[in-house]
């Protein structure tokens, strides 16, 4: 998911930056659509700004009250799903558990059906794992996607106002992004997250729960969180020797 932000980041905040070139210039004679990428690299060399800065997309997103109240209704929409998971996950683990117990004591008939049940268990919640995984992802692409078209703007302006002339992401850690090492003072996260709240109007929803299910979990090398996706994963057990 993090890549295909960096990418819908790239796209809105060039297309951002157009738009930001573009404004109080004249009216001209209408002609030929200019490539909007290629016009965002012209409307980037008017910038005068020399500093660099950095921001770390997800974490903006997530963080945002908007992003907190939508991820978090997405996370109650989900919970039927993952406690049907879980329960899945624990009758598999039960089945396993019974029949490592009781091998020596079935024929080979009883243990084959025991394990083709728990194949056929397995195989159903390894799907509906599947489906609910990528179904969850798509819903929380959506609302990323929605309230990174929102920010976009808000980042070129803070950038082009604070005398920005570069901002990279830091959503993911090197080697697979492009920053090695920055300090918080760079980091212009926390200010485009609070402009944001602002420019919004949203409240900041009440903190979930202790123990409500798909709490976000850290984000590795990078501060702040991004979202878990509802998976349970049954614990593996070795199947007896036939």
């Amino acid at each position: 998911m993090t890549t295909k932000f960096v990418r819908i980041a790239a796209v809105i905040i060039s297309l951002s930056l157009f738009a930001l070139a573009q404004a109080g210039q004249p009216a001209a004679t209408p002609a030929a659509e200019p490539d909007a990428p290629s016009a965002a690299a012209a409307a980037a060399l008017k910038a005068t700004g020399t500093k660099v800065g950095t921001i770390n997309i997800e974490q903006a997103i997530f963080s945002s009250n908007e992003g907190q109240r939508d991820f978090q209704a997405l996370s109650k929409k989900f919970e039927p799903k993952q406690n049907e998971l879980k329960n899945a996950a624990d009758e598999i683990d039960s089945l396993k558990k019974q029949l490592n117990a009781q091998q020596d004591k079935l024929n080979d008939e009883a243990r084959d059906k025991a394990l083709k049940q728990i194949e056929s268990k397995q195989k159903s919640f390894d799907r509906a794992s599947q489906d609910a995984q990528e179904d969850f992802q798509g819903q929380q692409g959506e609302i990323g996607n929605r309230i990174l078209t929102k920010m976009a703007p808000l980042i070129v302006k803070y950038a082009t106002d604070n005398g920005y002339g570069m901002i990279l992401d830091t959503s993911q850690q090197w080697p697979r992004g492009p920053v090695i090492w920055y300090g918080p003072a760079v980091d212009i996260t926390q200010p485009v997250v609070e402009a944001y709240n602002v420019q919004s109007g949203v409240p900041a929803p009440p903190k979930p729960a202790a123990g409500a299910v798909t709490k976000p979990v850290p984000t590795t090398g990078t501060p702040g969180t991004k979202p878990a996706a509802p998976a349970t994963k049954p614990p593996a057990t070795t199947p007896p020797k036939q």
